[in-house]
């Protein structure tokens, strides 16, 4: 078995970062839920 995660924080900022979110409509809406819900981190 290989070591499957190796984490890059530049790869997980352009997948899921804030920006990424702020530009589709489906990412605003996640952003927009994940404020009600009262989430400390709403996107990386």
């Amino acid at each position: 078995m290989s070591v499957t995660y190796q984490p890059k924080k530049r790869k997980r900022a352009t997948t899921h970062g804030f920006l990424v979110r702020s530009t589709s409509t489906a990412g605003r809406k996640v952003l927009q839920a994940r404020r009600r819900k009262g989430r400390a981190v709403i996107a990386l």
